[in-house]
């Protein structure tokens, strides 16, 4: 019997179903799988994320910290990138010992023989006993990974126990092996040298990943210790200071991100990413302060503190109409007897200055309690007195009695101004007034401004209800009972230089970042006007007085052409056999238009045959950065320059020919010479030519030497056995023997030179 069509389409129709089903449960089973190794699985998620860990690999992209710069753009602080291969000796590359032993031969030699510091053979040892120290914990475990199994659940491991196998998992491997990093090098290396020694065996990843790069950005400073505390230091304990610390925002910059794909072993590439972000290098702070200037004043501070066996000192330069600092050297002498800079003194010392606060007192007399210039006080030639309650008040010199303002400020007498301020201000209702107008008027109870650098803030009563009023206010009239530090007393003189506008000083000009400015600064006023015109044209000619024939004349006095001013001042700041004292001078120069004031101090304890006076003890420092600028100033040294009128010499001193002649060529247009004499003299004749003529040289007689300076006719003297004694200077005119006279040994002439 057959079978209906219908009922065959129908089975074949439902095996087609059910085959089809079967194929969907399939799919179905497959995407679920994929779906849970996608997406659930443990052990795929943890194997994609090593997987794209070490294909790519995140990338610090470090910011260069700015530089901090003189004026002029000369480097005082700058950032450079230094390198250090970190060995990993745990690493993969490693593990072939047959090939590091014969790559740590090679690379032991070479960093033996690049850096000198370990022989081949201990450079070969100290590789070999790190890679065996690290193959010892190559320990694979046979325990299964219970972390492992812990996330993927029960069913996973019963399997792999009834089948007999523990799970060994990479990150068992990566739990036993350390990978710390390992330093090799004796030192940091800069990008040249990096660029030499990662040719090297083991360097070159000729083994593979055996190494990280580690990036360092280290602060060097190319002028040594000049300026150092004013330029500051970053440190790894927070411990900062000076601009470093202060404009430490500007200097940081800030680090970029980046991706990094491997290519290959050894090989990789920054990739583009969502996250890349670029390195923002740090902006440069450019300073006032001037780099030869400080050089100079540096040294002349140094060698001033070590003939005098000083504590410490500083110096100051500031430029006065605009305030800037060109040079703060700040020295000190440690345990060990060395001098370095160790300490900001000019912003952190605020000690008793002595006689450089009696101009305090001059403007207070004069403009305030309105003295007057001609008043006159007994100073008794230097003998001790007894004013108010204050005892034993003494000038340091003898010669003065009666004098007036003037003369007490060019000596600097104590006594004087000790009975000015007692007579004005004695009274109980005018103490106050005294005090009010050194901090009102005058601003010297406040700081100048550079409190984020250590400024100290000064001291100068304004509470009375004291044991001593009275002494209190003798002693302020001189300098004592007080408290300044060295960059609010040269500010203080400034506003003097400056007609009496009273500015802030300013270290740091300008904040740049690839030459475009990003912040300015200008300096502020702190006071328009610190006394009148009248009291100032006083104390001005009062204060040159010091400098042409007072206190300071011993180096202001002769040393230039251009008038300066100046104060000196002494203060004991410790008692004792061996008590401290500390001696100041501050000027400003040219009197007449001032453009630089400029301050030192200098703390010495007491000493046989040191000095500790003001003028003795800072003079010489003052002098030599006074002279220095004075000479750098073409306006002031009047230096010849090209292009400018032509000027030819009055006379020229005689000598050898070939050298006359020689720089005649370069002074006259005209200049004959006879160029068969060895010395000769010069003179024009009646054509305004230079004649230059021979002078006779005769065997066993006195030679010539009229006309010669006085090199050439010691030479030609003394080198007949003739002494010879000088007088004045200049050309020789006269000498005591006449020329070609008879030769007797032993023989004395006398020249004169003018």
């Amino acid at each position: 019997m057959q079978q209906e069509p219908s009922q065959i389409k129908s089975d074949i129709l439902l095996r087609v179903k059910a085959l089809y089903l079967v194929f969907v449960l399939l799919v179905a089973v497959v995407l679920v799988r994929l779906v849970c190794v996608q997406f659930f699985s443990h052990e795929v998620r943890t194997n994609a994320r090593r997987l794209s860990s070490r294909i790519f690999l995140p990338d610090t992209l470090y910011a260069q910290r700015g530089g901090i710069l003189s004026r002029d753009g000369e480097p005082l602080a700058l950032s450079i990138f230094r390198y250090q291969p970190l060995f990993d000796f745990d690493s993969e590359g490693f593990e072939d010992t047959e090939t590091f032993l014969k790559q740590s031969d090679s690379l032991a030699q070479l960093l033996s023989a690049y850096f000198g510091d370990r022989t081949t053979e201990q450079y070969r040892n100290l590789l070999r006993s790190k890679q065996a120290k690290a193959r010892a914990t190559y320990r694979l475990s046979e325990e299964y990974d219970t972390t492992y199994y812990r996330d993927e659940g029960l069913f996973p491991l019963l399997v792999d126990l009834l089948m007999g196998r523990a799970k060994v998992t990479e990150r068992v491997r990566d739990t036993i092996r350390s990978h710390r990093p390992t330093v090799i090098l004796p030192r940091d290396v800069d990008y040249a040298e990096w660029e030499q020694l990662r040719r090297f065996p083991i360097l070159n990843y000729n083994m593979g990943m055996t190494y990280t790069l580690a990036e360092y950005d280290r602060r060097i400073y190319p002028q040594g210790d000049l300026a150092r505390r004013t330029i500051g230091r970053t440190t790894s304990n927070g411990h900062d200071y000076g601009l470093e610390m202060v404009y430490a925002d500007y200097l940081a910059g800030e680090d970029g991100f980046s991706v990094r794909q491997r290519i290959a072993r050894g090989f990789s590439t920054r990739v583009a990413d969502a996250e890349h972000r670029p390195a923002i290098d740090g902006a440069d702070v450019v300073t006032t302060l001037d780099l030869n200037l400080q050089d100079v004043a540096d040294k002349a501070l140094r060698r001033q503190l070590e003939a005098q066996n000083a504590l410490w000192g500083t110096t100051l330069v500031m430029e006065v109409e605009t305030g800037e600092i060109l040079a703060m050297a700040n020295l000190g002498r440690a345990a060990d007897g060395s001098i370095s800079e160790r300490e900001n003194y000019a912003l952190s010392r605020s000690m008793e200055p002595g006689s450089t606060f009696k101009l305090a007192t001059v403007l207070a007399l004069l403009d305030d309690a309105g003295m007057s210039p001609d008043k006159v006080y007994e100073t008794h030639n230097g003998d001790p007195v007894t004013v108010g309650q204050a005892q034993n008040i003494r000038d340091s010199h003898r010669g003065d009695r009666e004098i007036a303002l003037k003369r007490a400020v060019e000596g600097s007498s104590n006594v004087y101004f000790a009975k000015a301020v007692w007579e004005y201000y004695g009274q109980t209702r005018q103490r106050q007034r005294f005090s009010d107008y050194l901090h009102e008027r005058l601003g010297l109870g406040e700081t100048v401004g550079l409190e984020a650098l250590g400024e100290r803030a000064p001291k100068i009563t304004t509470d009375w209800r004291v044991a001593d009023p009275n002494i209190m206010l003798v002693k302020m009239a001189y300098g004592y009972r007080v408290q300044l530090t060295p960059i609010q007393i040269l500010t203080f003189y400034n506003a003097i230089a400056n007609g009496g506008r009273k500015i802030a000083p300013i270290l740091v000009r300008e904040i740049r970042r690839d030459g475009e400015v990003l912040e300015r600064f200008e300096s502020r006023t702190l006071r328009e006007k610190i006394c009148s015109d009248a009291t100032l044209q006083v104390v001005r000619e009062c204060l040159e007085a010091v400098a042409a024939t007072g206190t300071a004349a011993g180096y202001l006095g002769d040393t230039l052409r251009l008038r300066a001013a100046a104060k000196t001042g002494t203060a004991q700041v410790t008692s004792g056999p061996a008590g401290g004292y500390l001696g100041s001078m501050v000027a400003y120069f040219p009197a007449d238009k001032p453009r630089y004031t400029i301050l030192t101090t200098i703390e010495t304890r007491l000493q046989p045959g040191k000095a500790y006076y003001g003028a003795s003890l800072a003079g010489p420092v003052v002098e030599r950065v006074v002279d220095y600028i004075y000479g750098r100033e073409p306006d002031w040294s009047n230096r010849l320059t090209e292009g400018g009128e032509t000027y030819r010499p009055n006379r020229i001193k005689g000598g050898m020919v070939k050298p006359m002649e020689r720089v005649a060529d370069r002074l006259v247009d005209r200049v004959d010479a006879d160029g068969k004499a060895l010395w000769g003299r010069a003179a024009y004749d009646a054509s305004d030519r230079l004649q230059i003529t021979g002078i006779d040289t005769v065997a066993d007689a006195v030679p010539d030497v009229v006309g010669m300076g006085l090199k050439d006719a010691l030479f030609r003297l003394e080198s007949c056995g003739i002494a010879v004694v000088v007088e004045g200077s200049g050309t020789v005119v006269w000498q005591s023997v006449p020329p070609q006279s008879n030769l007797s040994l032993p023989m004395t002439i006398t020249i004169r030179l003018q």
